[in-house]
């Protein structure tokens, strides 16, 4: 299996610069990349990549999107002086030249190509481009918004042409939207397209109709072009989360794509003057660890914009960590999508009914009286004498926003754990050996003994519980200490180990423990108090037992050629996690599973971007073939699973909407429409 993260930066990138004064363009300045590569190398990511180096675009590849006559206008800037770049630039909106501007443009493609050819041949898992100009607003025949040639879509072609490659998901979180990757796929079934983007009603550039929700493509390609417009600022991370769990993920996960390809703005990122957005950089190794689900984590992340170069490079960094498949941060703020953010989720689910399985059975329809189509239009400032102030008002924020996140990355960094993976001397730990887990000793018995007789004394009554007992307090406790980051432990008695591990975790000093038990199991944690919250995967429901707010019973039966729990992971349970924010998270899996192996897996493998990636495994199923699966997941490898994912039941989208109605005022990221009664936060 493929490992490693490829990080490709050259230098030379950044002799591409404005000659002349223009205030619309003088934020594309060189420092975003060599900002970003510096703070890679401040974190010690840089060594921790793999190098490769970047390499010219060829002619052939850049006509696979772009026209001869757009090549050859690019091509004769080379040899222009300062004059005649300027005019030829204003032939374009947005847009500068410079005699190095084709060089750079072309290693910019090239060094696109380089990470998809390293990620498709096995050579790295994924991988980071930091490249300039950036790419998706430039189109078949122009440059436009500081894009000269499209770096993403020509990668997209590439590797369709290269290794032929069927379906390529496209996944563009700038906050402008990539119009020029819309043109050149909005007929092509074969990609599929998502961008949210600042629009505010079309008042936001690049001011297009075609931008709204309602662009859903053209042809054979319609279904597969989505747009997720912004319709006010200050969207935070909350907001995009949501995007991911009631939009993007579920299509993705329908389309099943080979390859995944971002492109990577960080302009939606807090103190940006373009987005003016409060996404804070944690929130990007969010997004990119859902990402790396997808495709056998097959993932290439090429940079587009970003300009506040604190919050650029920080997002960048953020990446990079979880590419590397380091444990990510906790999220931070509210964990409540606002009003707005909720409209536009709904109305794109509506778009999209029509041509999407997942959809098929949702309760979508249209929403037409939006709360912010009642704002003002921005005035536009026409008096010259106010551009110094303005000037100095931008500059002050900025500053402000640097020290915020000085102070917010200090707070939420944490050393990694020495060891990823861990389990005890048993019978499971023969059959982790293809997984990179390490082997620690178990606890002593007369320690486990006095331990689980404050919580549970009749349980230590039994050797054979006894003994499960310290194997799991062991890694529990390696766990708890930041010794470790996550653990697997196999227990004739899951349920009672789990019991006493929530209770020794709670008394550690954790808070917020989510505990989910997948299959037939006496359910032992007490969840009055708010410190465990339980989801039940079972089934059926268990006698006596109705959900509450931290007792939740999902009853999801999945047959063996349907691999339908994706959606409630997505759907539900995800939400409901990342509104909790757990400070630990325990899975038990036991007897009578009514979950296959992949859906298992794929459930470690996304809650792993909660609780600092602390998980404890306990496994009551001796199922070799779980077992190793499980500690793959906890270990980083990214999920594999065997034919498509299916839509669920008419029966199964019904209980969970009524799981989500009883539900969303306790757990808020479960909202994806307005008529599920949203605060207007």
């Amino acid at each position: 299996m493929a490992s490693g993260t490829a990080l490709i930066y050259d230098e030379e990138m950044t002799s591409h610069k404005l000659l002349w004064d223009d205030p619309i363009c003088d934020i594309e300045v060189p420092e975003r990349l060599s900002a970003s590569y510096e703070q890679l190398q401040f974190y010690h990511l840089v060594e921790r990549c793999v190098h490769v180096p970047a390499r010219e675009g060829t002619e052939e590849e850049i006509l696979l999107v772009h026209s001869s006559e757009h090549l050859e206008v690019a091509k004769s800037t080379q040899t222009m002086d300062e004059e005649e770049l300027k005019r030829v630039s204003g032939n374009y909106d947005a847009f500068f030249f410079h005699p190095n501007t084709y060089r750079c443009a072309s290693l910019a493609v090239g060094a696109t190509l380089q990470l998809v050819d390293s990620v498709m041949l096995g050579k790295v898992c994924n991988g980071m481009a930091l490249v300039r100009p950036p790419g998706h607003h430039s189109q078949r025949n122009a440059a436009n918004g500081f894009c000269l040639f499209n770096n993403v879509a020509i990668a997209a072609e590439y590797a369709k042409l290269k290794y032929g490659l069927q379906r390529i998901l496209i996944v563009d979180w700038d906050v402008h939207h990539g119009q020029g990757t819309q043109y050149i796929f909005e007929e092509d079934p074969s990609v599929l397209y998502f961008s949210w983007h600042r629009y505010e009603h079309q008042e936001f550039w690049p001011s297009l109709k075609e931008s709204d929700y309602d662009a859903v493509g053209l042809g054979r390609g319609k279904g597969f072009n989505i747009n997720l417009p912004w319709n006010k600022v200050g969207m935070g991370n909350s907001d995009y989360l949501a995007a991911f769990f009631h939009v993007l993920l579920p299509m993705a996960f329908e389309f099943d794509p080979e390859l995944v390809l971002v492109s990577s703005g960080y302009d939606s990122g807090i103190g940006d003057p373009e987005g003016q957005m409060n996404a804070t950089p944690e929130v990007f190794a969010h997004l990119t660890h859902l990402l790396m689900q997808l495709a056998n984590g097959k993932l290439c992340v090429i940079l587009e914009g970003g300009y506040h170069l604190k919050s650029l490079s920080e997002s960048v960094c953020m990446t990079v960590k979880t590419l590397l498949r380091d444990p990510i941060p906790q999220v931070t703020g509210e964990m409540a999508p606002c009003l707005s953010a909720i409209e536009s989720i709904q109305n794109v689910r509506a778009a999209h009914k029509p041509y999407w399985k997942w959809l098929m059975y949702e309760d979508t329809s249209f929403l037409h009286n939006l709360s912010t189509k009642s704002h003002l239009p921005k005035k536009t400032n026409t008096n010259p004498s106010t551009d110094h102030e303005d000037k100095i008002t931008n500059d002050n924020e900025a500053a402000k926003v640097e020290r915020f996140l000085e102070l917010h990355m200090r707070n939420i960094l944490f050393p990694v754990p020495p060891i990823r993976t861990a389990t005890t001397q048993s019978k499971a730990s023969a059959y982790l050996l293809p997984a990179p887990v390490c082997v620690v000793k178990e606890m002593d018995k007369n320690e486990v003994e006095a331990l689980a007789s404050d919580f549970y004394a009749d349980l230590v009554k039994e050797d054979k519980t006894l003994h499960s007992l310290c194997s799991m307090l062991a890694i529990l406790d390696k766990i708890l200490k930041k010794e470790v980051c996550n653990g697997i432990v196999d227990s004739p008695t899951a349920s009672a180990s789990v019991g006493v591990a929530l209770r020794y975790s709670v008394h550690f000093g954790f808070q917020r423990v989510l505990c989910v038990f997948v299959g037939d199991m006496q359910i032992i944690p007490n969840t009055e108090d708010g410190k465990v919250l339980v989801i039940n995967i079972c089934e059926k429901e268990q006698s006596g037992k109705t959900s509450s707010k931290h007792f939740i019973s999902l009853n999801w039966k999945e047959d063996a050629d349907r691999s339908d729990f994706f959606s409630a992971v997505l759907g539900f349970i995800l939400p409901v996690a990342y509104s909790y924010q757990p400070d630990l998270i325990v899975i038990a899996v036991g007897p009578n599973r009514s979950i296959g192996i992949s859906g298992i897996s794929l459930l470690f493998g996304l809650l792993q971007g909660l609780a600092e990636s602390r998980i404890l495994a306990v496994i009551e199923d001796t199922d070799l073939n779980l077992i190793q699966n499980v500690a793959k997941a906890l270990a980083g490898a990214s999920v594999s699973h065997s034919g498509a994912y299916v839509p669920p039941t008419q029966e199964k989208v019904h209980k969970m909407k009524i799981l989500k109605d009883q539900l969303q005022q306790d757990w808020k990221m479960l909202q994806c429409s307005v008529k599920d009664g949203i605060s207007s936060n």
